[in-house]
C-alpha cells in the first residue's frame, strides 16, 4: 500500500496499522478436495489435477488449540475459520519449517482478523510445543511430544468505535462526499473493512466523474487507546481529468482490428468513464470469438486532455464442436449436436450447423422427432448495436396429437437498446405438411414478425432476481388456405431472494398467448398451442393438455401457463426445489377459464456446475386425462425458468 500512515497501537508485534488494514481482504477459504474427472475442461467434484493437493513430503503432525480472553463466541469462530493452524489441521505441513512457516502466516491473519472486527489493541500468542515464535526459530529442532502441540491465545482487547473522521482531496475541482457518504460514522464499531471500502468508493467515485488515475494519496489512522477510538483522516488525488483518446488493439490473428474498435464503441473525445470501458469489455466479449478481453488505458494523460486506449484481445478457437442430451420420462431422450465456425471473415461473423433428435425410446425409429438447422450471423451489420440473422430449417415433430414436417426460411435484424432491452424485426416463410385430428393439410405462411425482450436477471442459467419479458407478435397470410392469421404470446419471470446469502429463492413465471384465425384447423398444428411437458405444466404428458376432440387433443388458439418455485440452496453444490405449475390451452381466441386450468406439482434436486445447474424434477399430475402419466420425471442443464 503506497501513502503514509501516523500510527500509535501497542500488539505482540511491531507493523503499519494502514497495511493490515488489508489483511481482512486477504483472508482466503480452506481448499477443496482434489478431484479425478476432467468433463471438458470443468472438475465436477473438485479441482483439476493441477490444482489438485501434491503429496506432502516429510508431513509434520500437530494438535492445536485455540482460545480467547474473552467470552465471544462469534470471534472466537470467525478466529478460528480464519487460522490455517486450525483449519489445515488434518493436512500436516512439511517438516518443522513448514509448521513454524504456517504459524508465522496465522499471526498476521489473524491481528488481520482482530482489525477487520474492530480490536486495534489485542494480542496474538503462538507457541509450538510451548516456544514462541522467535524461540522456535532458533532451536535446531522442537522439543517435546509428538504430534506437536500449538496453541493459539489472542486477547482481543476493548472494541474501537470511529472517533474524528476526515475525507479530503486535492483538487478543488474534484468535488468529494462527507466521511458519512462513504459509510465511516463517528461512533460506530471501527471495522477496518468500512475504511477499505470508504476508500474504493472514493476512487470510484473520482474515476467516474473522469478522473482515470484518482488514488488515495494519504491516511492518517491513529488508534487512541485511552478512549478506544480510531481516527481517520483519507486524502484523495484525483490526477487529472481525461477524455477518450485514439483507440488501438492488440491481440487479433483473424479478426480486423477496424471491426473491434466499432463494435467496442468507446466515445472518443468524451469524458472518460469506467462504465463505458466496462460495456465495450462486454459488448466485445458477447461477440464470442474471444476468450478474454482487456481495455488498458495510457500511462498518461494527453497535452490535449485526452487518454489513448488500448483493447487487448486473446482470440478462441475459430470451429466448436458440441453435443447435448436430455430426458424425460414422458418425451424420452434427446440428443443434439453442432458445429460452429467462428468469426467467418473476420467480422465476428458465426455460422452454424445444427442437428436434434427428440423422443428416442419413446416411439418407433420412423417416428423420431427430428430437427435440422443452418444458421449465419452478422453482429454489426447495421452499426454496432445491430445484429442480422438469417437461417434455414428443417423439422420433424410427432407429438401423440398430430405429426408435423416443415421447411422454414427466415431472417431477422436484432436492435440492442440498453444492457436490458432489445427488439428484433423479420421475416419468415414456412411450408408444413401436416395429420393431425382434422386431417391431413399442407399450409404456406408468411409473417412478418416483432419481438421486444426485457432482461434484468443476474443469471441466466440460474437466476436470483430480476425479471424476464418477452413479447411475440406474427401477423401471417396462408396461401394454400388463403386465411390471415395473427400470432401473439408474452411472458414474464420474475426472481426474488429472500436472503442476503440469495439461499433462498422465490421464482414465479406467467405466459399467455392468442391466435387470431377464422378456426383452429386454419392454423398449422405445429404453430397452434399445446400444454404440458417440461417446458410447461409439469406431471403431464408431453403437448397432451388442451382441448379436445373425440379424446384426441387438437391444440388451441389460446393459452395461459402459471409456475410458482421455492428455491433452496442447501449446500455450495446441492439444492431443493419445490414448485407448482398450472395451466391449459383453449379452442377459443382468448383464454376461457370456465374450462379450468390443469394443475402439476412437485419437488426437484439441483448440482451446481460452472456451467450451470443440472437439474432433476419429478411431478405428479392433479387432474390428468388420457395418455396422462401418474407422475414424470425431468433432466436437464440450468433452472427450469
Amino acid at each position: 500500500m503506497t501513502g503514509n500512515a501516523k500510527v500509535v497501537r501497542q500488539a505482540a508485534r511491531r507493523r503499519p496499522l494502514c497495511a493490515a488494514l488489508l489483511a481482512g481482504t486477504l483472508l482466503g477459504a480452506s481448499a477443496a478436495p482434489a478431484s479425478a474427472l476432467d468433463l471438458f475442461g470443468w472438475w465436477p467434484f473438485g479441482k483439476s489435477e493441477s490444482e489438485a493437493e501434491i503429496a506432502v513430503t516429510d508431513p509434520f503432525p500437530y494438535t492445536v488449540t485455540l482460545s480467547l480472553s474473552a467470552s465471544n463466541d462469534d470471534l472466537k469462530e470467525k478466529l478460528e475459520s480464519t487460522s490455517e493452524l486450525v483449519s489445515d489441521a488434518d493436512r500436516p505441513p512439511s517438516g518443522e519449517a513448514g509448521l513454524i512457516a504456517r504459524a508465522n502466516s496465522d499471526f498476521e491473519r489473524l491481528v488481520g482478523r482482530l482489525y477487520v472486527e474492530g480490536y486495534y489493541a489485542g494480542t496474538v500468542d503462538i507457541r509450538l510445543a510451548g516456544l514462541t515464535l522467535e524461540a522456535a526459530l532458533r532451536m535446531p529442532s522442537l522439543p517435546g511430544p509428538r504430534p506437536v502441540p500449538v496453541t493459539i491465545r489472542v486477547s482481543p482487547g476493548p472494541l474501537f468505535s470511529f472517533g474524528n473522521l476526515a475525507v479530503e482531496s486535492t483538487s478543488q475541482d474534484a468535488l468529494i462526499g462527507t466521511p458519512e457518504s462513504y459509510g465511516l460514522v463517528r461512533g460506530e464499531t471501527a471495522n477496518s473493512e468500512k475504511v477499505l471500502r470508504a476508500e474504493q468508493q472514493i476512487v470510484a467515485q473520482l474515476k467516474a466523474a473522469g478522473y482515470p488515475f484518482a488514488k488515495i494519496e494519504r491516511r492518517e489512522i491513529v488508534a487512541d487507546h485511552a478512549t478506544n477510538r480510531l481516527d481517520v483522516r483519507l486524502v484523495a488525488g484525483p490526477g487529472r481529468a481525461a477524455r477518450f483518446g485514439d483507440v488501438t488493439v492488440s491481440g487479433t490473428e483473424a479478426t480486423d482490428p477496424d471491426f473491434v474498435v466499432t463494435q467496442a464503441m468507446l466515445p472518443e473525445g468524451e469524458q472518460y468513464s469506467p462504465q463505458a470501458i466496462e460495456r465495450a469489455t462486454k459488448r466485445l466479449s458477447d461477440l464470442g470469438i474471444f476468450s478474454s478481453v482487456r481495455i488498458v488505458p495510457g500511462e498518461q494523460v494527453g497535452p490535449d486532455g485526452r487518454l489513448p486506449m488500448t483493447i487487448e484481445v486473446s482470440e478462441r478457437k475459430r470451429n466448436v464442436i458440441g453435443v447435448g442430451a436430455n430426458w424425460s420420462s414422458s418425451e424420452g431422450f434427446g440428443v443434439e449436436a453442432y458445429w460452429r465456425r467462428r468469426n467467418l471473415f473476420g467480422r465476428g461473423e458465426l455460422l452454424s450447423v445444427e442437428g436434434s433428435v427428440g423422443r428416442i425410446g419413446d416411439n418407433s425409429l420412423s417416428d423420431l422427432e427430428y430437427a435440422g438447422r443452418i444458421a449465419f450471423e452478422k453482429p454489426g451489420a447495421f452499426g454496432p448495436l445491430t445484429t442480422f440473422t438469417t437461417s434455414l430449417s428443417a423439422k420433424q415433430e410427432i407429438p401423440d396429437a398430430y405429426r408435423s414436417r416443415n421447411v422454414t426460411l427466415d431472417a431477422f435484424v436484432r436492435r440492442e437498446f440498453s444492457d436490458q432491452l432489445s427488439a428484433r424485426v423479420g421475416a419468415e416463410v414456412q411450408f408444413a405438411d401436416e395429420q393431425d385430428v382434422f386431417g391431413n393439410r399442407t399450409y404456406l405462411l408468411t409473417g412478418i414478425i416483432g419481438e421486444v425482450a426485457y432482461d434484468t436477471r443476474d443469471d441466466r442459467l440460474n437466476p436470483t432476481k430480476g425479471i424476464n419479458a418477452v413479447a411475440f407478435a406474427e401477423p401471417a397470410y396462408d396461401a394454400k388456405g388463403g386465411n390471415f392469421m395473427l400470432f401473439t404470446k408474452a411472458q414474464v419471470s420474475a426472481y426474488q431472494a429472500l436472503d442476503e446469502s440469495r439461499r433462498f429463492v422465490l421464482a414465479g413465471r406467467l405466459g399467455a398467448g392468442s391466435i387470431i384465425a377464422p378456426s383452429i384447423r386454419a392454423v398449422p398444428a405445429a404453430r397452434r398451442f399445446f400444454s404440458g411437458g417440461g417446458g410447461s405444466i409439469r406431471g403431464y404428458a408431453y403437448r397432451n393438455v388442451g382441448p379436445r376432440i373425440a379424446g384426441e387433443v387438437t391444440g388451441g388458439r389460446s393459452y395461459v401457463e402459471a409456475s410458482a418455485e421455492v428455491r433452496m440452496k442447501v449446500t455450495e453444490t446441492i439444492g431443493l426445489v419445490g414448485f407448482v405449475d398450472a395451466g391449459n390451452s383453449f379452442s377459443s381466441v382468448y383464454p376461457d377459464f370456465s374450462e379450468g386450468l390443469k394443475v402439476g406439482a412437485g419437488a426437484g434436486i439441483r448440482y451446481f456446475t460452472p456451467v450451470g445447474p443440472l437439474r432433476l424434477d419429478v411431478a405428479v399430475p392433479l387432474n390428468p386425462e388420457k395418455d396422462d402419466p401418474s407422475f414424470a420425471v425431468y433432466v436437464g442443464l440450468s433452472q427450469a425458468f
